[in-house]
């Protein structure tokens, strides 16, 4: 018989509907039910993506016995992507209890929410000296009814704790905090393989996205091979999809060759930002060609037919991890035949003693030869083979910020390597979001999934939104896209910004209340909301001009410079964002008829971050005014002219482009 959660829109959540364990979703019933019972709370918060998740799932709650002993429990399913508040708060109890966290999440806590043990993945009995979910259930119970004041003092000591966690420290930014980054990335560096640290290897897109804007800004040859060393050991290595695009989660190995199979759209995003980038600083056309394939992987597997994003797709297949695109010799000598199989077989390291549990992950690990073309119809014909041969569970959720981070990629891909196909998926993108993700009282939602959109926005919705309209109004200038993103700014700062402390919390003022209200600094797989809502606040106040923006800039830049100080490098982007503080900027503002295609030119070959630009026509005057009034003076005009301001001093109109030197202030010049 369904559990609760059958009436749920949440693969996850749906993944656990049948399950022997009578879950709750998280819900006030649930609460009010342990109360009325006198039950504790297990809490298992997890996604439907996850390897760990599933194996939990299989061998604890898909068993009777299991589902016997959490009769002394309510017990509460919560989908971490969907509920990332929750997730945040309890994870946090788990890394200051335990020293680490990942997923499945286990908590067990009071009625009133309150943690007193966390855990991850626990095996249904005890393991090599793991304790086994069972036995830690019997104990638990045990507790509850005889020493339960054990469990409530803990559970107070726990909450205390993760509230007087929460740092308030602000600092004035200064320079050297950038070169102390540097200095720990360097440090962490694997200079053989690139990434930080050793294995498990996660890509970190926006370490690398620093290292490349400061050698833009410094350079310093050093920063920028860094970038290229892990860049192309990552798109060599099997962490991405020879044959399909895309990126893998992370590598268990140094190598980059053994990923954990799953695809998330946030990664592939970010990733392809990076070697977009990188293809812009050095004009490599192998950082184009990964980007493409990324890009082509995300529209050909993650895109929905009304245009949003969907999060990813499984890293099992069958039960079986990487089942999907691991293969044999004879397998590729089947499909391609004996010439073109063993060429396939050459090009990409696939053996007969193999190099995963007898098989083969496609690769180019020393590999100097040329790669196949993405295009190329053998590649078509083993992609639509290994389809055919079995299945990836896609988890078809649309989340807003992971929608908007896509946005951004595509919209930077269209301008960078010239393909309309991106900035039209990118601007359908926002459209979907536009008419499926914000409410009656145009505030954001979270998540879209069959047909409904629920969850109140949270921060990183509001914040990586703008970034992705202002990222879209640079791509396109279009208006609305500016003026959206001032508005969307806005309620950011209104709903979420902390007024007595500094910073912005992850939940809206008016949002549902838990243990407590956190507020997420340091970068993981993704950077945190105040990294960029410090970016895009600092963006929107050099093209706008608005006091409010600048202000609230530099309040954030404060408030982050002091969450920044212990660690760096683990708050890369809003390092990024605070480059603009000490680095020469420009503001241009083009009048004319539409953008001129030299201007088109020069965005698309430059990095450019050093360049805010505007551009005013009779037709957009009206929305421009609003979005950024300064624009109101300047004149609407048939024949170009260019404004150009450079550090505080605007200098004399110009109807010649070529004129600005605009390359004149950066040692690019030079190169």
């Amino acid at each position: 018989m369904a559990n609760r959660l059958a009436g749920e829109k949440s693969p996850y959540l749906l993944q656990h509907k049948d399950n022997p364990v009578k879950w709750f979703p998280w819900c006030k019933e649930a609460f009010d039910r342990a109360k009325k019972d006198d039950k504790p709370i297990f809490l298992s918060i997890g996604y439907s993506t996850c390897h760990w998740c599933h194996v939990m799932a299989h061998e604890s709650f898909e068993d009777l016995e299991i589902a016997g002993l959490l009769d002394d429990y309510i017990c509460i399913k919560v989908d971490r992507e969907e509920r990332p508040d929750i997730d945040s708060v309890y994870m946090s109890v788990c890394q200051a209890l335990t020293g680490s966290g990942g997923w499945p999440l286990t908590i067990f806590m009071t009625p009133e929410q309150k943690p007193f043990f966390a855990g991850t993945y626990f095996p249904k009995k005890d393991r090599y000296g793991q304790m086994g979910l069972s036995g830690l259930l019997k104990q638990i119970t045990y507790l509850w009814k005889s020493e339960r004041g054990k469990l409530l003092y803990s559970s107070e000591q726990v909450t205390s704790a993760i509230k007087k966690f929460q740092s308030s420290d602000n600092a004035a930014p200064d320079k050297a905090i950038f070169e102390d980054a540097y200095r720990r990335l360097l440090r962490d560096f694997d200079s053989d393989w690139g990434g930080f640290g050793s294995a498990p290897k996660f890509p970190t897109p926006h370490n690398l996205l620093f290292l490349m804007r400061m050698y833009e800004s410094e350079n310093v040859p050093e920063m920028l091979k860094m970038a290229e060393i892990t860049l192309k050991a990552m798109a060599d290595g099997g962490i991405f999809d020879h044959i399909g695009g895309g990126f893998s989660r992370y590598s268990t190995d140094k190598k980059w060759l053994v990923p954990h199979f799953e695809k998330m759209l946030y990664d592939n995003a970010l990733l392809m930002s990076a070697y977009l980038e990188a293809f812009q600083i050095t004009k490599n056309p192998f950082y184009a060609d990964i980007s493409n394939r990324t890009a082509g992987y995300i529209l050909e597997e993650l895109t929905a037919a009304d245009g949003g994003f969907y999060c990813g797709q499984d890293a099992d297949s069958d039960g079986i991890e990487g089942k999907y695109y691991v293969f044999k010799p004879e397998e590729i000598v089947n499909v391609l035949g004996v010439q073109d199989g063993n060429a396939f077989c050459e090009a990409y390291n696939i053996s007969e003693h193999g190099n995963f549990e007898g098989k083969n992950i496609p690769n180019r690990i020393k590999k100097y030869d040329r790669a196949w073309s993405a295009d190329d119809n053998r590649l078509k014909r083993l992609f639509e083979y290994r389809k055919e041969r079995t299945r990836l569970h896609l988890d078809d959720k649309i989340l807003l910020s992971w929608n908007a981070w896509t946005i951004i990629a595509l919209a930077r891909a269209g301008l960078i390597l010239g393909n309309t196909r991106y900035t039209d998926a990118a601007v359908r993108a926002q459209n979907f979001i536009h008419s499926n993700m914000t409410d009656e009282k145009n505030r954001l939602f979270l998540r879209y999934c069959d047909g409904e959109a629920a969850h109140d926005g949270q921060l990183d919705d509001y914040a990586v939104y703008a970034l992705a309209l202002f990222e879209l109004y640079r791509c396109t200038f279009e208006a609305e896209h500016l003026k959206e993103a001032v508005l969307r700014a806005k309620q950011m700062i209104k709903y979420f910004e902390d007024k007595e402390n500094g910073g912005y919390f992850l939940t809206a003022h008016d949002a549902e209340k838990l243990i407590i209200r956190l507020k997420e600094t340091y970068d993981g797989a993704i950077p945190s909301g105040n990294a960029v809502a410090e970016m895009v606040l600092e963006e929107l106040a050099s093209l706008t001009g608005d006091t409010q923006f600048r202000e609230a800039a530099d309040r954030q830049h404060q408030f982050m410079a002091g969450q920044v100080k212990g660690y760096p490098s683990s708050h890369c982007f809003a390092l990024i964002a605070m480059t603009k503080q000490f680095y020469p900027h420009r503001e241009l503002i083009c009048c004319g008829t539409e953008p001129p295609a030299e201007l088109c030119e020069y965005l698309k070959g430059h990095p450019s971050h050093d360049l805010s630009v505007i551009f005013k026509s009779a037709e957009n005057s009206s929305d421009l005014s609003e979005a950024a009034p300064f624009t109101a003076d300047y004149p609407a005009s048939v024949r170009t002219v260019w404004y150009l301001c450079e550090n505080g001093a605007c200098k004399a109109p110009q109807d010649d482009f070529s004129k600005l030197n605009l390359a004149s202030t950066r040692w690019e010049k030079d190169r």
